[in-house]
């Protein structure tokens, strides 16, 4: 006869009662107890009376009392000495089942491999911009902004800004304006041959104060107060001089721009957004010198003083920039800024910490490199998911194990073994495959490293000589073999002896709906990685078929055209008439993120220039050749004539923005835009540019496929930035090797830099081919795991039925 639920919790507080209060002492107390009371009550007595026949031969209230004490005392002492114990046995049994050991400890090892390898690149993500002095109190304005149908977020800022916020907010204790200006073609005088160069910057003078860079040589007080002075890091010194002592030296930057070198600063670190290896002084940039509110080209950083609630502070700066745009919207449009925001359109700042600017910058335009911190969080539950299949493989084994422990188990209780005794084995047991899993996972990192460091961009190295690196693993290994082995510790020592030894304990495979909801588990998983995966994959193909309305295959981009000078058309008529040239275009402005980009806001003739009809759009300037070797498709009207005068104001459109301005075609077509002031920079209010639309082009992807395509015009206008050739020859390299020769030919000093058109479009979306990557390998890591605990338990469940398999085949089953 079983006692029922309300019999046992009788007994247990009447144990607890008597004293009784170890929760070993109680548990085995009880269940001995119980097993006792059942054997009287299948002999006719009733619950009451076996229960006080049972509990007075166990003696009296004092002596189990007497009892918990020596027992406590006993296993304390015991604990100490049976440690080398649970050691010798749990290396005895993992040597015995060496097959499931190895399951094991493979599974574990990949996936703490894993772990290891996105740990690392996660640390190095979250560690951009960390390491400044006073990092705490270091940001850079950011703007957002609504205007009609016009919507935008920069981490750009008016020129104006920064100079105001050191001469009217008091929090500021220093202030430095950035702003890049693209590639330079640089050497010393002593060189015959210049290097293209990208991580230059004009900076104000108080940037060695904001950022607290240390200077080899130099004074940082007067290194950027005057034009045409530079300071460079220490290793653009010891590249292009040899030494670090580099002050008081030239560069020329494009061929003819001769700057003194007053000053060397030691290498910013790999992590930060700020790429800087050349800073030109602000002064030489006459754009630094206006006071148009309205536009953004400048990125402005600046450390608040200590104690400065950067809240509050917020709130003074958008006042204080509410004012002075308030000011020029009414020049411009007769309209208040509350106005402006009255009708739904807004203009304000925010403040972002140095340490975002890497994984929180989300912007149409940034200074430097930056990532994702979506990438970061997939990363992290990636490893995090790798990890719990490899924990559920354990656990699955070892239950599943549980008829072969059974035995063990009863025996050891039955000879005076705690419940607690048992699970501290079977967690020795669990922690020992941990550390060994761990051990091979750095033998695992070490090969897979540069691997891993190639496909996820990154130069990631061990930690060998940090102790921390030492103290996580220990900390780490002791963590995954609990979490792997509490739950089998727990499950295996709860065996009763008496049902074990009698054989009433079910064998493993039979008890299996947990290990069968934790295998569902483990490949639902699995699939949410391959899902992943494949979504990935399905947005690349995307990019990759999708119809762009441009033509982006054998278009060679020819960089630094503008350094020809005088003999760029001469070069250019002559790679046009090439028998391997289609078409040729000069032009900065190309269909590809991180190229020249302008804009301007214009409104439709014969309306007044107020927020409800000024539409803001992309500016480009193009030649007659653009269209064709672009690919682009002329829908109405036609391409421009550099021999008729008035296309020197007549624009193309795209199609969004031919709609914004509510045109229709067949009329007369004209859009208004303000003119700017030569003086100060600022539109000028009083005097207006018409241009005259005479086509419209099928709308392209001319930004990334991330962002809808925006307004665009196209104007006649010499942009040197870039020669665009389109190629109706296979044989590319043929083609290459000429227009390289023809170069060589007019500028045999300058370096051919070249890319094609196609390629630079891919690299727009590296991080999503990189993610791919990530995604599919580690997706195919979870699935390997969870087979392999598949494949041991399909091993053991078949080991299991050795004998019914033995009588089905006497039977006649084939294999």
């Amino acid at each position: 006869m079983h006692l029922t639920e309300s019999h046992i919790n009788y007994i247990i507080r009447d144990i607890q009662y008597r004293g009784v209060v170890d929760d070993d002492l109680g548990e085995e107390l009880v269940d001995h107890i119980c097993t006792l009371v059942e054997q009287k009550m299948e002999e006719g007595e009733r619950f009451i009376e076996a229960y006080e026949n049972v509990r007075v031969s166990f003696g009296s209230t004092h002596n189990l009392q007497e009892l918990q004490t020596q027992t406590i005392n006993s296993s304390n002492y015991n604990t100490r000495l049976m440690f080398r114990n649970y050691l010798k046995i749990a290396l005895r049994n993992l040597s015995k089942q060496r097959f499931y050991t190895f399951i094991n400890v493979t599974g574990l090892a990949v996936s703490v491999t894993c772990c290891m390898l996105i740990s690392l690149f996660v640390i190095d993500e979250l560690s951009y911009d960390t390491f400044w002095q006073d990092e705490d109190r270091l940001y850079r304005t950011v703007r957002h902004g609504k205007y009609g149908d016009n919507e935008f977020h920069m981490a750009t800022a008016p020129a104006p800004l920064g100079p105001a916020l050191k001469a009217e907010l008091p929090e500021i204790e220093s202030v430095a304006r950035f702003r890049t200006w693209g590639t330079y073609l640089v050497k010393t005088p002593n060189m015959t041959e210049s290097i293209k160069e990208s991580s230059l910057i004009f900076a104000d003078p108080d940037v060695f104060e904001l950022l607290n860079l240390k200077l080899l040589n130099g004074d940082a007080k007067t290194a950027l107060t005057k034009s045409m002075n530079i300071a460079i890091s220490e290793t653009m010194a010891t590249k292009y001089y040899g030494t670090p002592d580099a002050v008081g030296e030239q560069l020329i930057l494009d061929g003819d721009e001769e700057y003194n070198v007053t000053a060397v600063f030691e290498d910013i670190p790999n992590n930060s957004h700020l790429n800087i290896d050349f800073i030109m002084a602000m002064e030489g940039m006459s754009q630094s010198k206006r006071t148009m509110w309205l536009s953004n080209n400048f990125f402005t950083y600046f450390k608040l003083k200590e104690g400065v609630n950067a809240k509050e502070f917020l709130g003074k700066l958008n006042n204080m920039a509410d004012a002075h745009v308030s000011e020029q919207l009414v020049q411009l449009t007769g309209a208040t800024f509350e106005e402006f925001k009255s009708n739904g359109n807004y203009m304000y700042f925010e403040l972002q910490p140095i340490s975002d600017a890497y994984l929180k910058s989300d912007f149409t335009f940034d200074i430097g490199t930056s990532g994702d911190i979506t990438y970061v969080y997939l990363f992290t539950i990636i490893a995090v998911f790798i990890l719990v299949i490899a924990c559920i493989n354990f656990m699955n084994l070892s239950t599943a194990r549980s008829a072969n422990r059974a035995k063990e188990v009863g025996v050891r209780k039955v000879l005076g073994s705690y419940k607690s005794h048992l699970v501290r084995q079977f967690l020795t047991e669990s922690i020992i495959l941990s550390i060994v899993a761990f051990f091979f996972s750095l033998v695992l990192m070490a090969l897979l490293l540069p691997f891993f460091n190639s496909i996820a961009d990154k130069s990631l190295s061990v930690p060998y000589d940090q102790p921390l690196f030492y103290l996580g693993l220990i900390m780490g290994s002791l963590l995954v073999g609990f979490a792997a082995g509490i739950y089998p510790a727990f499950f295996l020592s709860a065996f009763k002896p008496v049902n074990v030894l009698k054989g009433k304990l079910a064998l493993g495979s039979k008890s299996g709906l947990i290990r069968s909801g934790l295998v569902v588990f483990q490949f639902f998983i699995s699939i949410v990685l391959l899902v992943g995966t494949a979504a990935v994959y399905k947005q690349l193909n995307y990019i990759q078929n999708k119809k762009l309305g441009f033509e982006k295959e054998q278009v060679l981009m020819v960089g630094d055209a503008y350094m020809l000078g005088e003999s760029l058309e001469s070069f250019k008529e002559e790679v046009k008439n090439h028998a391997s040239t289609k078409s040729v275009s000069l032009s900065g402005f190309v269909p590809v993120s991180g190229h020249n980009r302008s804009d301007n806001t214009f409104w439709k003739e014969g309306t007044e220039p107020t927020e409800d009809n000024m539409v803001n759009m992309q500016f480009w300037s193009v030649d007659e050749g653009y269209i064709e070797t672009m690919g682009l498709t002329m829908l109405k009207g036609r391409n421009f004539n550099p021999d008729l005068a008035s296309d020197s104001n007549a624009l193309i459109l795209n199609e969004t923005a031919f709609k914004a301005y509510g045109l229709t075609w067949g009329e007369n077509n004209i859009i208004e835009n303000f003119d700017n002031d030569p003086q100060t920079g600022q539109a000028d209010p009083n005097k207006t540019i018409k241009h005259k639309v005479i086509g419209v082009v099928k709308d392209f992807h001319f930004e990334s496929m991330r962002l809808p395509i925006g307004n665009l015009a196209l104007r006649l206008d010499r942009s040197t930035g870039l020669m665009s050739v389109r190629l109706n020859s296979k044989d590319l390299e043929a083609s290459l090797s000429t227009i390289e020769s023809i170069w060589k030919k007019f500028a045999p000093e300058l370096p051919f830099n070249y890319q094609f058109l196609d390629s630079a479009f891919g690299e727009m979306y590296d991080n999503e081919k990189r993610l791919a990557r990530v995604f599919t390998i580690f997706a195919g890591l979870a699935i390997f795991i969870g087979c392999l605990g598949l494949f041991a338990l399909a091993a053991f469940m078949a080991e299991q039925r050795t004998k019914e398999i033995g009588i089905r085949k006497v039977m006649g089953a084939s294999i």
